[in-house]
């Protein structure tokens, strides 16, 4: 399918945080094969995420999510395309892995700002586009979390844990917060995925060692996880909202 025959099926605007890599890209992909147009954020990979946006007609922003000016410029850059109906919000990190007592505070800090706040400030940006309230047409929110949140990731990233924790919560809240507003606001929740998530953390080969102890004997890809982004963005889950969907493996 190509650039014309996705926006012929005119689903609006797509923002995704993060979208360059991982999860992102191929959400990204598989949002614009579904008819969305898609504005993506980006940081430090510059290349990879322009070659994303290139390929399914989209654009690509720079922006640190945990900035609101910078949250708020990936969102008028979005209005130039035309009316926003779904969000993801994709971008978060992981930092070496380490103890608690081995972390400092400007690490946790980060941590933090990026995969709380940003996420925060990401749907804060959507709900007063699309809620009604705000004069918008309705529209999706979907976050991404982490089986981690209930796993806790002991002796490796508890401080991403308690992060995506974090979104658990917001997730389930603002969903009923703006649910009579046309919105629906949804979480996934992946297992162990094959992203570059994982070489950030020190140990690339993570999801090998893991695999054993996933019930189905493997790690996740990240187009098993986009295509459960997907059914929640769309009209495919008119009533779901304020759900944790995990995507494990079974883990």
């Amino acid at each position: 399918m190509d650039v014309r025959e996705r926006r012929a099926l005119d689903r609006g605007v797509c923002v995704i945080t993060g979208g360059g890599r991982g999860i992102g890209a191929a959400t990204a992909r598989q949002a614009a094969s579904a008819g969305w147009r898609i504005c993506l954020s980006w940081l430090s990979d510059r290349e990879a995420a322009e070659s994303v946006a290139e390929e399914i007609g989209g654009v690509a922003v720079q922006a640190d999510v945990a900035d609101g000016d910078g949250v708020r410029a990936l969102f008028s850059a979005a209005e130039e395309m035309g009316p926003l109906t779904a969000v993801v919000a994709n971008a978060g990190i992981v930092a070496t892995q380490a103890r608690l007592d081995e972390m400092d505070a400007e690490r946790m800090r980060r941590i933090l700002e990026v995969n709380v706040l940003g996420v925060m400030l990401t749907a804060r940006e959507a709900v007063l586009r699309m809620s009604t309230r705000h004069g918008g047409s309705g529209g999706s929110i979907v976050t991404v979390s982490s089986a981690a949140s209930r796993l806790g990731s002991p002796g490796e990233y508890v401080d991403y844990a308690a992060s995506k924790g974090a979104v658990d919560s917001f997730t389930v809240g603002l969903a009923r917060e703006v649910a009579a507003e046309g919105v629906r606001v949804n979480a996934v929740r992946p297992g162990v995925i094959e992203t570059d998530i994982h070489a950030s953390g020190g140990e690339p080969g993570r999801p090998a060692r893991l695999a054993p102890s996933i019930p189905v004997g493997r790690a996740g890809r990240p187009d098993e996880v986009a295509a459960a982004i997907i059914w929640l963005l769309g009209d495919e889950s008119p009533f779901t909202t304020g759900a944790i969907l995990d995507v494990t493996g079974g883990s």
